[in-house]
This record gives C-alpha cells, sequence and structure tokens, in this order.
C-alpha cells in the first residue's frame, strides 16, 4: 500500500510542477532573482513535446540597429547559472560588444533597421517544457527563439 501512496505523490507533485512552469506568474514556479540595475529578465515557456531529447533551444538575443550592405554581428557569451536551493537553470548575458562589421563597400543605398543578434557560447539550450526559460540581460537586448529539431533520419557511420 505504500508504495501506491508514494506514486501517487510524486504523480502529483511532477503534475503540480508541470502546472507551476507554464503558470502565468515566474513566482509561481521558484524564486526566480529580479532583474539587477541595468538588466531585464526574460522568460520562454516551451510546450510540451513528446520525446524532447530530440529538441534543441537557440536564444537569439540581439538589438535593432541600423545596418547597410554589412553583415553586423554583437558579441557576447550567456552564462548558466543555478538558482541557489532549487537547482533550477537560469541565464546570464553579462556582456554585449559590438557591432562588428564586415568592411564591404556598399553600393549606394539607405541604411535601414534590422535586428543584429549576439553570437558566442552557450546560445543553445536544452529543451525542457518543465520549467520556463529565465534569462537575464542588458537592457535593450531583445530575446527571441528558435526550436531545432532532430531528424527522424538516423545514418551508419563507415569503418575506415
Amino acid at each position: 500500500m505504500k508504495p501506491l501512496v508514494i506514486s501517487a505523490a510524486l504523480t502529483l507533485s511532477l503534475s503540480m510542477l508541470c502546472s507551476a512552469a507554464n503558470a502565468a506568474k515566474l513566482e509561481d514556479v521558484a524564486p526566480y532573482p529580479k532583474a539587477d540595475a541595468g538588466f531585464t529578465r526574460q522568460v520562454i515557456r516551451l510546450p510540451s513535446q513528446k520525446n524532447e531529447e530530440d529538441y534543441k533551444v537557440q536564444i537569439i538575443a540581439g538589438k535593432t540597429l541600423q545596418v547597410d550592405c554589412n553583415q553586423q554581428r554583437l558579441t557576447g557569451k550567456l552564462q548558466e547559472k543555478t538558482l541557489k536551493g532549487w537547482g533550477y537553470p537560469m541565464y546570464r548575458l553579462d556582456k554585449v560588444n559590438g557591432p562588428i562589421s564586415t568592411m564591404m563597400a556598399c553600393p549606394e543605398g539607405k541604411p535601414h533597421p534590422d535586428f543584429v543578434p549576439v553570437v558566442g557560447d552557450g546560445f543553445m539550450l536544452r529543451y525542457n517544457s518543465k520549467l520556463p526559460i529565465v534569462l537575464y540581460v542588458p537592457k535593450g537586448i531583445e530575446v527571441r527563439y528558435r526550436i531545432w529539431s532532430a531528424s527522424k533520419l538516423i545514418k551508419q557511420a563507415t569503418t575506415e
């Protein structure tokens, strides 16, 4: 009888965690800290997927800048931190540098606004719909994301 009670309690706890992850307020999930001065806290809530190990989340942080025909990029490193006492991941983009640009001569044309992404390490994350992705980024930085999925086709390596 005891294993049944324990199993029911675990199922209830997991159910509460899943519903808390998609709750209206982040504070309902865990006590994530407020953003420091000069930063914003941004949150991504992912839908549940079958076989979540087949998915990744690409974080695309950046800002809209006036650009010409050259390719522009910002640089930075997204660092994973752990929410103390909870063990949940959260992410911080401390410093954004740039923009850096190719230096091609552009034909006459007006500069136009375009989204310029931050490139660097740490921007591809594990897919986990049970917890929100919480990011702390400098003010003025916008966070976008893209979902990547594995192909169903698995190929065999050759022995050489």
